[in-house]
């Protein structure tokens, strides 16, 4: 078995001893051509991410092991996708359709396919454990709203059998879903019951839910930012120009608002995103914290900049 992770120390040692490792990302073509190397079975998943856009997240990742199987002729992939195939909604569903566009990908490969088609994740509910923890549980869903729902375990394990059979052919999805439908509401008092204490759900408008992953999305890119400085440190070897930043904003900006300064509109942007969420949120803290408040948490870029010119 051939495994591919970031950091191979994050692994346990039971796997690592167990396991073939590659390191990288799966998303990086010469990850995937060393990974794929003789594989007779692909298990495919993207991972979850905050890009630009919805091809990214699924379609534009997986290209390159697209190409990876399809010029090894690997002959059985198992995909993780999304319910909603050959529904009404399938070429409008947002991450879902995206996800089905993924495996179409996959399928275009010529390999034998089946795409596990998966609801909800019961362990979704983890990423509000703090306000569990409170007490709630918040979501743009009709609390009433009964839908399917599937344990991450029994992917695993049906991802397994598939793997190891060699029989199967064909290209079709296989849809994996929970012994039972629930409503937000059922899960909340699922929860109360194991908890023994109350724990309720509360419907939040979409575009709080929005503004939040507009925020991440924010804090995702100045991250990336920093990292792409911080690879930068070794070009400057190279030849250096003469005018440093002092000197530039001296010549170039003048001042703007009661004295304030484009240059110190140009910090805003760069400072910490804490900054940024604390005006976005009211608080530095995620916005799931923020929707318990019941905030709009929507970033004005205009608030951020007189925060940051204020401080």
């Amino acid at each position: 078995m051939r495994v591919i992770v970031r950091d191979a120390g994050k692994l346990p040692q039971a796997i690592r001893a167990r396991a073939e490792i590659v390191e990288g990302s799966h998303g990086d073509a010469m990850v995937v051509d060393r990974a794929f190397k003789n594989a007779e079975a692909v298990f495919w998943v993207a991972p979850p991410t905050l890009s630009e856009t919805q091809d990214d997240t699924y379609i534009n990742f997986t290209r390159p092991a697209a190409e990876a199987i399809r010029r090894m002729s690997i002959p059985r992939v198992v995909v993780v996708t999304a319910l909603g195939r050959g529904t009404e909604w399938e070429d409008r569903a947002g991450l879902v359709t995206a996800s089905i566009r993924m495996v179409d990908l996959i399928r275009d490969t010529g390999a034998a396919v089946r795409g596990l088609a998966m609801p909800g994740f019961m362990e979704n509910a983890l990423q509000q454990v703090d306000a569990i923890k409170q007490g709630q549980m918040f979501g743009p869903l009709d609390p009433d709203r009964k839908l399917p729902h599937t344990a991450t375990r029994d992917m695993g394990s049906a991802s397994a059998r598939l793997l190891q059979g060699r029989s199967w052919t064909g290209q079709e999805d296989v849809p994996l879903v929970g012994p039972q439908d629930l409503s937000f509401n059922d899960i909340a008092a699922i929860l109360s019951d194991v908890l023994s204490r109350e724990v309720r759900y509360h419907q939040v408008p979409f575009r709080r839910l929005q503004g939040a992953i507009d925020a991440a999305r924010h804090e995702r890119r100045v991250r990336k930012r920093l990292r792409r400085h911080d690879a930068s440190k070794e070009r400057r070897h190279g030849q250096c120009g003469g005018t440093n930043v002092r000197k530039h904003r001296a010549d170039h900006v003048s001042p703007v608002g009661g004295g304030r300064t484009e240059a110190r509109s140009e910090l805003a942007v760069l400072k910490s995103t804490s900054t940024a969420c604390k005006v976005a949120f009211g608080s530095t803290q995620r916005p799931w914290r923020a929707y318990r408040r019941g905030e709009q948490p929507v970033l004005r870029r205009k608030a951020v900049l007189k925060a940051v010119s204020d401080t």
